[in-house]
């Protein structure tokens, strides 16, 4: 009897056990999911827009000289493989020896496209010039604060304006209309990845045939070492207007010429009134 009321407490205790583990799974299906957390998508950022190129002011191939066939069809060289071949493009406008008397001989593209683009800034470094500088000090007249250019300052600059004058305008821009495309890489490269070379080369002639004509002897200060126009607003002009200044009234004229020559022929544009 008592063997029989203990297997009948076995299985009334598994049978609780069981009702009450079903129920738990019935509750725990009754009971809904948690709601999966949702997604929030990061909200989409606009592709970068891609500079649109700068419509040219002054087209290459709109200039004169782009209509006159320079014969010369043969590939270009790598901008940094070109001295070679603008040494020999120089060499024939100007003669082998005055190329090795003037011209610097390594980067040559690069180093005009630099000149050009700092002339109208306040300084130009010598470093970066195509063309040596005039050797020797400036030439002046006078004692402290009384102090002029020299009339024999002029004669400094002579070499490079004969040099200048020398060279037919429109053989000059069928040179350089043949390896623009090498002239232009090296502008863009300069920092002006949508800019054109050509139209940056008729703003800086037409800034420097803006210089003001200086009749008679122009006083210069040395506050250091370097002599400076005592004039402030002469002194505060740009680096290439200086440098026409500084060669005198006559050269000055001469270069101002070469520069209209051959302005015409790489821009159908009017000169500036």
């Amino acid at each position: 009897m008592n063997d029989d009321r203990t297997i009948w407490w076995w299985v009334l205790g598994a049978f609780v056990l069981a009702a009450a583990g079903g129920a738990w799974w019935w509750w725990q299906g009754r009971t809904p999911a948690p709601a999966p957390v949702a997604q929030v998508a990061a909200p989409e950022q606009p592709a970068p827009e891609t500079p649109k190129p700068q419509a040219a002011e002054h087209p290459i191939e709109a200039a004169p000289a782009a209509l006159a066939a320079t014969g010369d069809t043969a590939p270009l060289p790598a901008l940094a493989e070109s001295d070679s071949a603008l040494r020999s493009a120089i060499s024939s406008l100007i003669g082998e020896q005055a190329l090795i008397e003037f011209f610097q001989m390594t980067g040559i593209a690069t180093r005009l496209v630099a000149t050009v683009d700092n002339l109208p800034r306040g300084k130009l470094a010598t470093k970066i010039l195509p063309v040596r500088a005039p050797g020797g000090a400036p030439v002046v007249d006078g004692e402290a604060g009384e102090r002029v250019l020299g009339a024999a300052n002029a004669g400094r600059y002579a070499a490079h304006v004969r040099l200048a004058e020398a060279v037919d305008s429109r053989r000059a821009a069928a040179v350089y209309l043949r390896f623009y495309p090498l002239l232009q890489q090296a502008y863009r490269e300069l920092g002006y990845p949508q800019g054109n070379f050509n139209d940056r080369l008729v703003a800086v002639i037409d800034h420097l045939l803006a210089t003001p004509v200086i009749e008679g002897p122009i006083r210069v200060d040395q506050p250091k070492v370097l002599y400076e126009f005592a004039d402030p607003g002469l002194e505060a002009r740009s680096a290439g207007q200086k440098l026409l200044l500084r060669m005198g009234a006559a050269n000055a004229a001469r270069v101002k010429g070469k520069l209209i020559e051959f302005r015409r022929q790489i821009t159908a544009a009017p000169l500036p009134q």
